[in-house]
């Protein structure tokens, strides 16, 4: 492990944290795409993203079943973590999936945001895409300057 990797429970730690994450995608001939998005994860678990079911994002991985997810800090001292792994879509679980990342997301403004949409257009217009965490890759910048 180089002198700036995270141990697998700094990893899991920092990508459990409330980070706006860029989704990257294979887009067939043409490079893939990258896109911002709110995800949760719980330390050993699947990355789960909620979006719109006809959205590029959601129909491209349906397409390649593999996506990767990046996470950063935006401020020094600097760190990421990157995932890529197989990926599933499911249906989009309203109560138990669509809600929590909102307020994970929005805190208290959460409630203004759910309002827009009632359970059964959430569900019917979203899906959940769960990416499997396989190969990692990290850095912690703070461990180079002892911080």
């Amino acid at each position: 492990m180089g002198a700036l990797t995270m141990s697998k429970a700094e990893r899991e730690a920092f990508l459990a944290g409330v980070h706006v994450a860029v989704f990257a995608v294979a887009d067939g001939a043409r490079g893939p795409i990258a896109v911002p998005v709110w995800y949760a994860y719980d330390p050993g678990g699947d990355i789960l993203i909620n979006t719109g079911k006809s959205s590029p994002k959601a129909v491209l991985a349906a397409a390649a079943g593999r996506a990767t997810l990046c996470v950063q800090t935006e401020a020094p001292p600097y760190g990421y973590v990157s995932v890529e792994g197989p990926l599933v879509l499911e249906p989009a679980d309203y109560d138990g999936q669509l809600v929590p990342i909102a307020r994970r997301y929005l805190g208290a403004a959460a409630e203004m945001y759910l309002a827009g949409s009632s359970k059964e257009t959430s569900e019917a217009d979203n899906v959940l895409i769960r990416l499997t965490p396989e190969r990692w890759r990290t850095a912690d910048f703070a461990k180079q300057y002892q911080i």
